[in-house]
């Protein structure tokens, strides 16, 4: 006897064309273009969410070097000193006390300054 695999694949083809709505022209219709999008799609949205790690690192570091900036230090020196001064706090506070709180973030980098000078 032979498999017809009649629902299987109207499944299967439906899952697809669900995933690939939105899409420009063909690739949102045809089962076969839509199929290799999605694939494609599936790999950039992998790819995506290791490099949003990334940016949002990137752009955390560029805001807390603005920040420092504006009390006559680098970047390096900073980090560097948070170090010396046994200050753990991440990156990511670090950026958000850098707009939303200043005066705390001032006074981090006095204590930063402090334990660069002794």
């Amino acid at each position: 006897m032979r498999v017809k695999r009649g629902p299987k694949k109207a499944r299967r083809r439906k899952k697809i064309l669900k995933l690939a709505k939105g899409y420009f022209g063909a690739k949102k219709n045809l089962y076969r273009t839509a199929k290799e999008q999605v694939e494609k799609s599936l790999v950039y949205s992998y790819a995506g969410r290791k490099q949003r790690k990334r940016d949002f690192r990137k752009l955390w570091i560029i805001r807390i070097n603005a920040a420092v900036r504006n009390y006559g230090l680098s970047y390096s020196k900073f980090i560097d000193g948070l170090n010396k001064a046994n200050i753990n706090i991440n990156r990511k506070v670090l950026s958000e006390l850098a707009v939303r709180d200043p005066e705390a973030f001032k006074s981090i980098v006095e204590k930063v300054k402090a334990s660069a000078n002794a």
